[in-house]
């Protein structure tokens, strides 16, 4: 069940299932959250845009694999694509897999408002939201506004979860 459309209602979006239509627009969007990363690399365009595609490969590769029942949300606004969002659950929690916005959809409050209405759905049915997060992503600060705390460390990902007040220590 996608999240309510209640803190990104301002926004207008909608969410729809992701078909195997929509692989170019993630894979796409996929290249953008590496952008930064491979700016200081020194190498070639055509190698960057080969380590990406490979990379969103094996990543969707392992999140299908890893995520069977997920489900695999593009994020529309006006009926374009600027997102995805991929949520599962397991037996003690909502999983928040991932999110990514287009650039120009970043740093504007939507993917806070995604989140919000992500907790939402974990408040409804009662249960913690995790995720996963690489130490040195900006959205950190983002998640822990939103009261997820950190519960796991990794050298390079964060185990993070926000839980019903019930729940909290």
């Amino acid at each position: 069940m996608p999240p309510p459309v209640e803190a990104a209602a301002p926004f207008g979006i909608a969410y729809r299932e992701m078909t195997d239509a929509d692989m170019p627009f993630v894979a796409a969007l996929y290249a953008t959250t590496r952008a930064r990363e491979l700016e200081a690399s020194g190498w070639p365009e055509e190698m960057k845009a080969a380590f990406c595609d490979q990379q969103h490969r094996v990543q969707h590769a392992q999140y299908r694999a890893t995520y069977e029942d997920a489900e695999w949300l593009i994020v529309e606004r006006g009926g374009a694509p600027v997102g995805r969002l991929y949520i599962g659950s397991d037996a003690d929690a909502l999983l928040l897999i991932d999110i990514s916005l287009v650039p120009e959809q970043r740093g504007a409050g939507l993917g806070g408002a995604i989140v919000t209405d992500v907790v939402a759905l974990g408040r409804a049915a009662g249960r913690p939201v995790t995720l996963h997060v690489e130490r040195l992503n900006p959205a950190l600060r983002l998640y822990q506004r939103l009261g997820f705390r950190i519960e796991e460390e990794s050298p390079i990902y964060l185990l993070m979860a926000w839980r019903p007040l019930a729940e909290r220590s």
